[in-house]
């Protein structure tokens, strides 16, 4: 007889998030700032070379954020799942 096994108790692999400034984000995907905990979505279109930038961010001080999924369109409670389970508060 076999024992089921629950997957809820299995250990579970953790996946490493990239940390990256906002002139290093260079794919599409749904990122999280490390100190805010905003969420920025950036769809392809919005990194097309030879455009305009889409997206702009200006700030005085250095940002830190993490790529939480590659998918821009994720959903919100998934991206904030994501973003709790790397330590990040979400604010979003």
């Amino acid at each position: 007889m076999e024992r089921a096994k629950s997957s809820s108790v299995e250990p579970q692999q953790r996946r490493i998030l990239s940390e990256l400034s906002w002139d290093n984000i260079n794919e599409p995907g749904a990122y999280v700032e490390k100190g805010s905990g905003d969420l920025y979505r950036i769809p392809k279109e919005a990194l097309q070379q030879g455009s305009s930038p889409l997206i702009k961010k200006q700030s005085a001080g250095a940002s830190v954020f993490v790529q939480i999924s590659k998918d821009p369109f994720v959903t919100t409670l998934e991206a904030r799942m994501q973003a709790a389970e790397h330590n990040i508060s979400p604010n979003f």
